[in-house]
């Protein structure tokens, strides 16, 4: 089992494409996690699509599967389910087996025994002083947290965080569906915790009764008692106040002399003291356990959006991470989708680990990480895609459309439609480029091909690229190509680049895995390159409350 956990030095970020549960137990160390944030699907019954963006900024007609948010009762899940109540005696192989008696073989419970041997990794992989966030719909919380509950144990449970993650729904037939939960767990009573809080702003100020001092400056009472416990350093009299029956003065009297000394005591019409609470000193209120949707997506936060079905807004994982994991720290997601808390992560200087099972969700965490960061991005390795020419066969073998979405991503291409739902019109992916001052983008179409590859296929592509008023073709092929292809490829052409006068590129364009692998690369002119939608610039930022308060 590889061990994660090291110096800064030795340390390299590291991205899983695979299975979580098996990279989990065969790539993270136990106890070597600070902080796990998973976003996993939620049983909804749909499938979740990505859109990519068009230059014009809107979502394209080509939506591609990125996941099946659809269970159902399979061999695999009653095979899990005999391995949970077989090998995990105790306390989860009897929820298990109730949660089955009670659901029987539906989809739910198909989706949370997927579920259960994944949580009980990521309590493996968790330290003593970790915690971990679960998000969640209503439809499914109840059941997760039981599940939770049974790996964690009831002294784990920290919060059931609601986030109002939208604006009101008009459903004619019952209350508005808003908000999602967050299940907050740690593994011990002892655990990493920073408190944040909400800056306090004018409406904070006047819904307390802050009051201005002669030098004009604002401050609110606070009541100078707490309840009696029989110590009798709190029982004295003050100014000729004794504190009320059953409480005792907060502070002692030398600490009360104190005070009075440096103008932090005011007093009642009575006479009875209060504390001085100056709003310079406040760092706001600490955040409860009900997150509103307009702190935590604003409408700037739209630029974050790279169309990516289940993304979160960054302003939510910042507050996670800050509060529950320090600098250095290292953080997991094993369903890291577009990478929203490994972007965050990475940001606020934190290591991290990412998982995800899609060739898709990998690629756009490439281009967000790359075009967020750029020279400032920490090292990290991509663990699971194909390295060799024998692993990406192995790939096309075992799945020829995560193959495909891997290849396309070795050239920067978005998928050009979903293969589930049809006929592929002699396109696998497309470029968008910018090589003028038009403003109308340029095109590449893409082939990939991991079987038998002959002549009569470059002559279709040529075809596709004059039905399309394409630029470009590229032909990405697992097999050497044969030299009535190469001639054939010849014959295209060339394009010459608008802005760049004199340069020529060849028309259609022929790239082995190989040659791709060894770092050849696709040939066009590009001012601008605009198939994914680019992550907003970031600098790596210290956290906010330690640049606020020190």
């Amino acid at each position: 089992m590889s061990q994660h956990a090291g110096s800064e030095e030795t340390w390299k970020n590291k991205l899983y494409f695979g299975d979580n549960l098996s990279i989990l137990r065969d790539h993270v160390a136990d106890d070597s996690v600070d902080l796990i944030y998973l976003d996993p699907p939620f049983n909804s019954n749909a499938n979740y699509n990505v859109l990519f963006a068009e230059k014009s900024g809107e979502k394209s007609a080509a939506q591609i599967t990125a996941f099946e948010d659809t269970w159902h009762w399979t061999i695999e899940s009653e095979k899990t389910f005999q391995e949970l109540v077989t090998e995990r005696p105790g306390k989860i192989a009897n929820l298990i087996q109730a949660l089955r008696s009670f659901l029987s073989t539906n989809d739910m419970m198909a989706y949370l025994t997927m579920m259960a041997p994944r949580m009980v990794e990521l309590h493996r992989v968790l330290k003593p002083t970790g915690s971990i966030y679960l998000h969640c719909d209503p439809t499914a919380s109840h059941y997760l947290k039981l599940l939770m509950d049974a790996i964690f144990g009831f002294v784990g449970f920290r919060n059931e965080i609601i986030w109002q993650r939208t604006s009101a729904h008009n459903d004619p037939s019952r209350y508005g569906r808003v908000h999602d939960t967050i299940l907050f767990y740690t593994k011990s009573r002892r655990y990493t915790w920073n408190q944040q809080y909400d800056s306090p702003d004018e409406s904070f100020f006047s819904s307390h009764d802050f009051e201005r001092d002669e030098e004009g400056k604002l401050y609110r009472k606070r009541d100078l008692t707490a309840p009696g416990h029989g110590d009798k350093s709190g029982q004295y009299e003050w100014r000729g106040k004794f504190p009320p029956q059953g409480r005792m003065w907060s502070y002692t009297k030398e600490n009360m002399e104190r005070l009075e000394a440096e103008g932090r005591i005011a007093y009642t019409r009575t006479g009875m003291p209060r504390l001085k609470i100056y709003a310079d000193d406040l760092r706001g209120v600490p955040y409860q356990d009900v997150w509103v949707r307009s702190e935590l997506w604003l409408n700037s936060a739209a630029g974050e959006r790279l169309g990516y079905p289940t993304q979160k807004p960054e302003s939510l994982l910042e507050r996670i991470v800050q509060t529950s994991s320090n600098e250095g720290d290292v953080i997991l997601d094993p369903f890291c989708g577009c990478g929203t808390a490994i972007a965050v992560a990475e940001h606020l200087h934190r290591k991290w680990i990412g998982i995800d099972v899609t060739h898709i969700a990998i690629a756009l965490m490439r281009h967000r990480l790359n075009g967020a960061f750029r020279s400032d991005l920490s090292p990290y390795d991509v663990i699971g895609d194909p390295k060799d020419v024998a692993s990406a066969d192995a790939l096309a073998r075992h799945d020829r459309y995560q193959f495909e979405c891997w290849a396309l991503g070795l050239v920067d291409a978005k998928p050009a439609r979903d293969k589930k739902k049809g006929a592929d019109a002699g396109i696998d992916g497309v470029i968008n480029f910018f090589d003028d001052s038009s403003g109308q983008a340029k095109k590449i179409m893409v082939q990939v091909k991991s079987g038998h590859i002959g002549v009569s296929q470059i002559r279709d592509l040529k075809g596709v690229l004059d039905r399309e008023k394409a630029a470009i073709g590229a032909f990405i092929t697992l097999k050497s190509p044969t030299r009535e292809m190469i001639k054939e490829a010849v014959s295209a052409g060339f394009y010459e680049a608008t802005h760049y006068a004199g340069r020529e590129y060849p028309r259609i364009q022929i790239l082995t895995i190989e040659e791709l692998l060894s770092g050849k690369k696709l040939l066009y002119p590009m001012l601008k390159q605009v198939t994914f939608k680019q992550a907003e610039r970031k600098s790596k930022s210290r956290d906010k409350q330690t640049a606020l308060f020190g």
